[in-house]
C-alpha cells in the first residue's frame, strides 16, 4: 500500500533563543530533521514531504536529497494549517499518509511502523504517550473513558477543561491517516480556538463523526517522543540517547568507565574486551578491533583502530573523508593528533605533541614526541627524534618525503621535500636536508649558530 510520509518543520523554536532553525540543532552530531529524515529510509514511503516555513532555505539546502519534497509554510498558522500546505504534493488518495515532527529526533522505525500497519489505509491511528505530567500535551479523550476505547477526541491543553487536564494519555503530535481521508479532513478545518490556529487535532471529531475508526498507539517510552523546544530539552534529549548508546554497548560487552560520560555521534563497532575511558567523544564511522584501548578524553573520528592498540589520553584523531587507520599493537598519545590520510602500521609509536598527517608509517616506526609527519612514507624500525619536521608545502604545492627503512632521524631537523633518505641512513640533529641521503649514509647539515635576544640566526660569513 502507497505510504507517503510528511515531516512537520516549519516552527521557529523561540525559546532557542538562537538565529538556526529549531530543527537543525544538533542532537549527537546530526540535526533534529536529519535524525528524522535518516530513519524514514527503511519506510520505502512513495515520497518523503517536509514542511518549512521559519528559515525555510537554511533547512531546505541543509537535509536536500534523494526522495526528499519541500513545500512551505507562510505563516505559520497551526499545525492543521502545515498540513494544507502538504496536501497538494499528495496527489493520490489511496495509502496512508504517515504525520512526524521535525523536532522529535528520537522515534524508532519500528514505532513509526506500527502506526502505519494500524492505519492500513482505513483508520486514524495517534501515538501517545502517558506521562505522569502531561502539561503541554493535548489529551486523549477515550470512549467511555477506559484505556483502550476508540478515541473520540483530542483537547489541547490551552483549550482542556480541569476534569480533561487531568487525563495522562497525551498526544504526540504523530500520527497515520487514510490519505484520501486526511486530504478531506484539512479542507475542513477552522481557527475557531482560543489561538486562533488550525489544530490538526480537530480531524478527529471528524473521523468519529463518519464512523471511522480513530484509535491510540501508546509510544514504548517517554524518550522516544520527546521534542525539543529548549536549549535544556536538548541537552536532556542528547543524555538520554548517549545512555541509550551507551548501554547497548555495555550490554555487547564493551566496558565503559562511566556510560553517563560517553559520547557516540555517529557509528561504533568494537570487538571483544574493548575498554574506553571517560569522556570519549566517537564521531563518523569507528571501529575497535579486540583488546584495544581507548583512554580518557580522546576525540576519535572516521578512524579504524586494530586489535591491542592503545589510544593514550587525550588524543585527536580525525580521520574526515580519507580516514586514518592505526595497526595491531600501535601506540598512540598521549596529546597526539592523526589527520586524514595517516596510515599506521603494527606496533608503530606515535608519542605526545606529535602530528601525523597523509602518511604511512611501516611497522615499529616510532615518532615519539615533539614532531610533524606530513605526506611522507615512513619504513619499518624508523625512529623519528623529537623536533623534527617535514617540509611539505613550498606555498604552492605539496611534496612527499620518502624515509627508508631502519633510518634514524636525530632531534630538530628539517626534511624539505621532495626528498628521499635512504634505509639505514643517519640524519644528524640540528640537520636540514634538502637533498637525497644514500642508504646507510650519515647526513650533517647545519649552519653555526649564535644566540640574538633569546632567538637563533645563521651567524654571518666573515
Amino acid at each position: 500500500m502507497a505510504l507517503n510520509i510528511v515531516i512537520m518543520a516549519a516552527g521557529k523554536g523561540t525559546r532557542m533563543k538562537s538565529a538556526l532553525p529549531k530543527v537543525l540543532h544538533k542532537l549527537a552530531g546530526r540535526s533534529l530533521l536529519r535524525h528524522v529524515l535518516d530513519m524514514t529510509q527503511g519506510l520505502q514511503a512513495r515520497r518523503s514531504v517536509v514542511i518549512t516555513g521559519h528559515g525555510a532555505e537554511v533547512v531546505e539546502a541543509a537535509v536536500a536529497g534523494p526522495g526528499v519534497q519541500f513545500v512551505r509554510q507562510m505563516p505559520q498558522l497551526g499545525t492543521g494549517h502545515a498540513i494544507q500546505q502538504a496536501v497538494p504534493a499528495l496527489p493520490e488518495d489511496e495509502g496512508t499518509t504517515l504525520i512526524l515532527n521535525g523536532d522529535v529526533p528520537l522515534i524508532k522505525q519500528a514505532t513509526a511502523q506500527r502506526l502505519v500497519d494500524a492505519c492500513g489505509g482505513q483508520a486514524l491511528v495517534l501515538l501517545t504517550i502517558h506521562l505522569s505530567d502531561p502539561t503541554g500535551y493535548g489529551r486523549i479523550v477515550r470512549q467511555g473513558g477506559s484505556a483502550d476505547g476508540n478515541v473520540l477526541a483530542i483537547v489541547e491543553h490551552k483549550d482542556a477543561s480541569p476534569e480533561q487536564r487531568a487525563i495522562r494519555e497525551g498526544y504526540t503530535g504523530m500520527m497515520a491517516a487514510p490519505t484520501g481521508a486526511l486530504k478531506r479532513w484539512v479542507s475542513q478545518l477552522n481557527n475557531q480556538n482560543a489561538q486562533g490556529e488550525y489544530y490538526l487535532t480537530d480531524i478527529v471529531a471528524m473521523a468519529v463523526a463518519e464512523g471511522l475508526p480513530v484509535l491510540g498507539i501508546a509510544a514504548p517510552n517517554e524518550t522516544e517522543v520527546l521534542g525539543v523546544n529548549s536549549p535544556v530539552q536538548l541537552a536532556d534529549l542528547e543524555r538520554r540517547f548517549q545512555l541509550e548508546q551507551a548501554e547497548t554497548l555495555l550490554e555487547a560487552g564493551v566496558r565503559l568507565a562511566d556510560p553517563r560520560r560517553f559520547d557516540l555521534r555517529g557509528s561504533l563497532s568494537c570487538g571483544q574486551d574493548v575498554e574506553i575511558d571517560v569522556n570519549c567523544v566517537f564521531e563518523g564511522e569507528v571501529s575497535l578491533g579486540d583488546n584495544v584501548r581507548i583512554g580518557a578524553n580522546c576525540v576519535i573520528r572516521n578512524a579504524r583502530i586494530a586489535a591491542g592498540a592503545r589510544i593514550h589520553e587525550f588524543t585527536h584523531i580525525d580521520g574526515e573523508s580519507l580516514g586514518v587507520s592505526v595497526g595491531e599493537g600501535a601506540l598512540i598519545g598521549p596529546f597526539a593528533r592523526l589527520r586524514p590520510g595517516a596510515q599506521l602500521g603494527a606496533e608503530v609509536h606515535i608519542g605526545n605533541f606529535v602530528e601525523v598527517k597523509n602518511s604511512t608509517l611501516a611497522k615499529g616506526a616510532k615518532a615519539n614526541h615533539l614532531a610533524y609527519l606530513g605526506d611522507a612514507t615512513v619504513g619499518e624500525r624508523v625512529n623519528y627524534g623529537a623536533g623534527s619536521i617535514t617540509a611539505n608545502y613550498d606555498g604552492a604545492n605539496k611534496h612527499r618525503t620518502v624515509i627508508g627503512a631502519d633510518v634514524h632521524v636525530g632531534s630538530n631537523c628539517v626534511l624539505v621535500a621532495p626528498v628521499e633518505i635512504g634505509a639505514g641512513a643517519t640524519i644528524g640533529g640540528g640537520s636540514t636536508i634538502t637533498k637525497t641521503v644514500a642508504a646507510a649514509e650519515l647526513a650533517v647539515a647545519r649552519g653555526k649558530q649564535i644566540a640574538i635576544s633569546g632567538w637563533t640566526r645563521p651567524a654571518k660569513k666573515r
